[in-house]
């Protein structure tokens, strides 16, 4: 539909919410890979409020958007920072494809941006505020809202025999991950894609501040280890120095440590390093496939075919995790 059938519409999926509401300034936002995003304003009586419109695709491959709603607001009754959501439909009567309108929340996601933008002690306190928030997202009540799990380790590996290609390192990542799982810990409702640029950053604080978790499709039944091993891996330091090895703020050790003080609870450094190989070798899996979909042609890019380049950078993060092994 047209930009001024869309506005008329949400106006529309909204009444139930805010009532007889007007939307203005609507514009379609860059990013997200596989949702669309547009801003807007929601005139009403009582003012205007800044909005967020999230669309999927009708054949959605992960969390439903009413799955996503329900993991937003089970996160943020437990003090998570995420935006509210006002409505969410896994239908696609009202706008042509499954939607979620939440709260805009101003600040800074772009990773370059914030690491030019705030200082070491702003660096400590947000490693200490994702530290929080992951203990919040993790005390969610997960049951009964449609959470999937998976065993992990068998889903990247069958990603990647599908894909029909390897190598002899991510082989040999997927023998010493089976040969040295540790015991599972109990299951929580897991974000699934934690991590810088994914995270909005008020820059303008002092110290600078964690203002919302976004990006919710992966959320998932797992361990906590899961979202604390993926904000580690050396991608999301995005050239921060190995001593920064939490998303580039600060110690792995030390985020563990904020991690205990938020969820009172004791982390198994070993089952940590477990996870860290497999996030890694997750993230390397990813990097090949987003090459297949150039190289067959399903989506010729030469973004994703450079991304496949990084196949031999996790290879190297791979080697050097299992050397300490």
């Amino acid at each position: 539909m047209s930009p001024e059938e869309l506005a008329r519409t949400l106006a529309a999926v909204l009444a139930p919410s805010l009532g007889e509401a007007r939307v203005d300034n609507l514009r379609v936002l860059t990013g997200g890979a596989s949702r669309a995003t547009w801003a807007f304003d929601a005139a009403t009586g009582s003012g205007s409020r800044p909005l967020i419109l999230r669309i999927g695709p009708p054949d959605e491959l992960h969390a439903g958007m009413e799955l996503e709603a329900a993991a937003l607001t089970r996160a943020g009754a437990e003090g998570a920072p995420v935006p509210t959501v006002l409505v969410a439909s896994n239908s696609d009567a009202a706008l042509g494809n499954p939607f979620l309108v939440c709260d805009f929340i101003g600040g800074e996601t772009i990773v370059r941006r914030i690491q030019r933008a705030i200082d070491d002690a702003s660096r400590d306190s947000l490693l200490t505020q994702c530290a929080d928030a992951l203990a919040a997202i993790h005390r969610a009540d997960p049951n009964g809202i449609g959470l999937t799990a998976a065993d992990p380790l068998q889903e990247w590996h069958a990603q990647l025999d599908e894909m029909g290609d390897t190598t002899a390192t991510f082989e040999w990542a997927f023998r010493w991950l089976a040969a040295n799982r540790p015991p599972a810990s109990p299951k929580v409702l897991v974000h699934g894609d934690f991590r810088m640029g994914n995270l909005i950053i008020d820059t303008d604080a002092r110290p600078a501040r964690l203002a919302a978790v976004l990006d919710w499709e992966l959320t998932h039944s797992g361990e906590v280890y899961e979202d604390l091993a993926w904000f580690c891996i050396r991608a999301w330091r995005f050239g921060a120095p190995r001593s920064l090895g939490a998303g580039g703020l600060g110690s792995i050790e030390n985020l563990l440590r904020a991690y205990e003080a938020a969820s009172g609870s004791t982390l198994d450094r070993a089952a940590m390093h477990w996870w860290m190989v497999l996030s890694t070798l997750r993230w390397g899996v990813i990097c090949r496939y987003q090459a297949q979909r150039h190289l067959l042609g399903q989506t010729p890019s030469v973004e994703l075919a450079a991304i496949g380049r990084r196949v031999c950078e996790t290879e190297f993060d791979l080697l050097t995790l299992l050397e300490v092994s």
